[in-house]
C-alpha cells in the first residue's frame, strides 16, 4: 500500500536517496531538513520543512498538513567522526536528545513506526573481518556514541510503548542515484570516493594507502563498501515490512546493510582506475593512528527480514560518483 513517509534529513546523501527510492516504488516523502549540511537542490518536488526534528511545532505542522502519515525514516544527524570529537556536546544535543524529542512527537501524533539510520562505527571491528548484528560493540568516538545510545533508547522504547523501530546499520555508502537525481554533494576529504576524485583530477599529488601489513589477502585493510542506492532500497523494504516484522505489538530489531563481502583498499583502487580508464599516482604509507585491518557485513538478517539484497556493484558506485562529481560540476 503506498504510504507518506516522514524522511528527517532528506536534503542530506542519503535522505534525498531515500526519498527517491520512495517515489520510485510508489510512497509519498516528506522532507524535513534544518540545512545546516542538506542541500535544497536535491529535494526536488517533495513537499519540504526546514526545520529541527527537536521542535515539536514544525512536526505539529507537518502532521496537521499530512494527517495520513504513517512511519518516519531518520536519517537527520551530525556525522563527522573527526568533527564530534571537537565538539561532542554538540552530537549528543543533536543526534540524542534531539532524537528523543522526535520521537516524542512523532508518538504523540500516533506515528508508531520508525526507520533508525545507524551505522556500523558502533561495532568492534578489530575481533574479526565479518560482522553479524550480535558481534560485540566498541564505538570508538562520540558520533558512534550516540548512535549505539539511541539505538538503546528505541529498544527500551519499544518494550515499553508499543513502538516499532527498526534499526539499520550501514556500512560504507558510495555512489549517486542512478538516475543522477541527487548523491554527495560536501564531500569528505577522509572518505576513500572523495580523495581518489581529487587525485584523479589533480587536486592531489597521490593516493596514500596507509597500512600494507594487515593480515589480509593483499595486506591493505578491508571495508565494505554499499551503493547509496542499495541502502535507499532497504529503507523502502523497512518501511514496507515493519508491520510484518511486528505484527501485534511494539519491537526493535538491528539490522545489517552492507554488501556481504569486504574490498581491500588496493582492490579499491584498482576499480576505480579501471572505471576511470587510466591509472592514478599511489604511495603505500604506515597505517593512520586508530586504524584496524577493517570488517564487512554479514546480511543474512536483512535478507531474511527485509527480502533485500544489495543489487549493484562496487564499480557502479565508483561510476555513479564520478558521474554525479562531474555533473555537479558543470
Amino acid at each position: 500500500m503506498p504510504e507518506t513517509v516522514l524522511v528527517t534529513g532528506g536534503a542530506g546523501y542519503i535522505g534525498s536517496t531515500i526519498c527517491s527510492a520512495l517515489v520510485d516504488a510508489g510512497h509519498s516523502p516528506v522532507v524535513l531538513d534544518s540545512l545546516v549540511n542538506g542541500d535544497t537542490g536535491v529535494i526536488g518536488s517533495h513537499p519540504f520543512y526546514r526545520g529541527d526534528v527537536s521542535d515539536p511545532r514544525v512536526i505539529a505542522q507537518i502532521f496537521a498538513d499530512h494527517p495520513n502519515l504513517g512511519s518516519c525514516i531518520h536519517c537527520a544527524a551530525l556525522a563527522i567522526v573527526p568533527d564530534s570529537v571537537v565538539r561532542p556536546l554538540d552530537y549528543y544535543s543533536n543526534n540524542v536528545s534531539g532524537t528523543i524529542d522526535l520521537i516524542r512527537s512523532l508518538m504523540h501524533h500516533g506515528c508508531g513506526k520508525i526507520v533508525f539510520s545507524s551505522s556500523a562505527s558502533v561495532y568492534d571491528t578489530a575481533l574479526g573481518p565479518e560482522v553479524t548484528e550480535t558481534s560485540p560493540t566498541r564505538p570508538m568516538s562520540p558520533y558512534a556514541r550516540t548512535k549505539l545510545i539511541m539505538e538503546m533508547v528505541l529498544e527500551d522504547l519499544a518494550k515499553a510503548s508499543g513502538l516499532k523501530a527498526l534499526t539499520l546499520r550501514y556500512f560504507n555508502p558510495i555512489g549517486a542515484d542512478p538516475k543522477m537525481r541527487s548523491g554527495q554533494r560536501q564531500q569528505v576529504a577522509s572518505q576513500i570516493m572523495s580523495v581518489l576524485v581529487e587525485v584523479a583530477t589533480g587536486k592531489r599529488p597521490a593516493f596514500y594507502v596507509t597500512g600494507t601489513d594487515w593480515p589480509t589477502r593483499d595486506g591493505t585493510g578491508v571495508r565494505d563498501y554499499v551503493h547509496v542506492w542499495d541502502l535507499a532500497r532497504a529503507h523502502v523494504a523497512a518501511v514496507e515490512r515493519i508491520g510484518d516484522i511486528f505484527p501485534d505489538e511494539g519491537g526493535s530489531e538491528i539490522i545489517n546493510l552492507g554488501t556481504g563481502s569486504g574490498v581491500t583498499v588496493r582492490e579499491f583502487v584498482h576499480a576505480f582506475e579501471n572505471v576511470l580508464g587510466r591509472e592514478i599516482s599511489t604511495v603505500d604509507a604506515p597505517p593512520r593512528p586508530g586504524d584496524v585491518a577493517g570488517a564487512y557485513a554479514s546480511i543474512q538478517k536483512a535478507e531474511r527480514l527485509l527480502g533485500w539484497r544489495p543489487e549493484l556493484s562496487l564499480e557502479d558506485g565508483i561510476r555513479h560518483a564520478l558521474d554525479w562529481a562531474e555533473r555537479i560540476m558543470e
